[in-house]
């Protein structure tokens, strides 16, 4: 059995809108993001994790920003299908550990949910997903209030 380690970014710009979807998760907020799918960081960023774990590339060459099938995509949907393609090369993710970068909105009262539809997602256990938020301290993008970032690592094993 092999394991090997992957880590995903993910960013994106706030826009005009009335909420934010963060790991599977609506919610409400003063701005969207501005995005060709539906702008979940958080799951972009598992998503490049993932890929990156196996040298299967990028979200993007699985799922093109300039390709109009992929317009306001359910980014739940893309991780399970990168999961499927992950399973087809003979990887399995082990755990996955998530961290958000944002002022607003607030990450801890939508974090269970989050882990909950990760961990549907992938198959796994609410506990083999973790997510965890800070802010920038007013630094940066982020600390500006201009977008969001995600990271993202996964543990992958072979079988």
């Amino acid at each position: 059995m092999k394991f090997r380690i992957g880590q995903g970014i993910d960013v994106h710009a706030f826009c005009e809108g009335d909420h934010v979807m963060l790991g599977g998760v609506r919610i409400d907020h003063e701005r969207g993001l501005d995005a060709h799918s539906d702008g979940d960081v958080v799951l972009h960023a598992l998503c490049d994790a993932m890929l990156g774990a196996t040298a299967l590339g990028d979200i993007g060459r699985h799922f093109s920003p300039s390709d109009p099938q992929w317009k306001d995509a359910n980014s739940r949907e893309l991780l399970r299908q990168i999961n499927v393609l992950l399973k087809h090369e003979g990887w399995a993710v082990t755990n996955a550990d998530i961290t958000v970068l944002c002022e607003q909105p607030k990450i801890t009262p939508h974090a269970a949910q989050m882990q909950e539809n990760i961990a549907a997602d992938l198959g796994l256990d609410a506990g083999d997903i973790s997510i965890k938020a800070t802010t920038t301290e007013g630094l940066g993008f982020c600390g500006r209030g201009e977008g969001i970032t995600a990271q993202a690592i996964v543990l992958v094993k072979s079988w």
